[in-house]
């Protein structure tokens, strides 16, 4: 299965956009959950009608990204740490309201050191997840000391790795992640890095290496989805159509490297 991550660019409704995404041949999609990012132009909480809308498409909802805002706060023992807390227990909520099997989070940045409070909310969380059989899958950013503690302390089917190619060139290219998170691995960011700053170009426009990166992923047997984490920031002489086809097409080049 081939998916891509549905706020990819362009001014596009969401009906247009996958539409679009289905045409040119993607499986299914990975959602943006809540307003952030601009993602309310067309509404408040107009993210909410796109599971309906997606199905509509024929595209499957592989998995939705936690809110962006304020994830550093998730160890700190003060109102904003409850709240995000508690809007992560709601994405659980949320994805066994709309059918979602999976849902992805930013663990704090390692400047901010893990505790026995952010323990005890990810607890909280894996026990909703089990609840309601919803995957909860933390994302690797410069952040190897909080995802390493998480994983190693959270005995939960439930509780579970999301590996993003770029954040792991850019931060800690000599670690095997995927190797190391073999057994928890329930999710692909697949997306390239120039080697300075710019991230989510499509595969085989910048610095990784994709043979070793699909092959580690093929090595360990993965199942879930080969999805693509690309922006069209670097491709603005591109339609919406043709930057869908292109990044089809690299997907499909990385999936014979597998």
């Amino acid at each position: 299965m081939i998916t891509i991550y549905d706020w990819f660019g362009y001014d596009l409704t969401i009906s247009e956009r996958y539409r679009l995404i289905k045409e040119v041949g993607f499986d299914g999609i990975l959602m943006w959950w809540g307003n952030g990012l601009g993602r309310d132009i067309f509404g408040k909480d107009d993210y909410r009608n796109g599971p309906s809308i997606a199905r509509e498409s024929g595209l499957i909802i592989e998995n939705i990204h936690a809110p962006l805002e304020n994830y550093n706060n998730l160890w700190l023992d003060d109102l904003s740490g409850e709240s995000l807390t508690e809007c992560y227990l709601q994405c659980v909520k949320d994805c066994a309201e709309y059918e979602i099997p999976t849902m992805v989070v930013h663990l704090p940045k390692d400047d901010y050191t893990h505790n026995s409070l952010g323990l005890d909310r990810i607890k909280r969380i894996a026990e909703s997840a089990e609840r309601n059989e919803i995957n909860v899958a933390f994302e690797n950013l410069r952040n190897l000391t909080n995802l390493s503690y998480v994983l190693d302390s959270v005995d939960s089917k439930r509780i579970g790795f999301c590996y993003d190619s770029a954040h792991h060139y850019k931060h800690y290219p000599d670690i095997d992640l995927v190797t190391k998170y073999k057994s928890r691995l329930m999710a692909l960011h697949l997306h390239d890095d120039n080697g300075i700053q710019t991230q989510h170009k499509l595969p085989f426009d910048g610095v990784i290496d994709w043979m070793k990166v699909m092959s580690g992923i093929g090595a360990i047997d993965y199942k879930g989805a080969l999805a693509i984490e690309g922006m069209n920031w670097a491709y603005k002489d591109l339609t919406a159509r043709e930057y869908l086809q292109e990044a089809f097409n690299r997907a499909k080049k990385l999936e014979k490297l597998i």
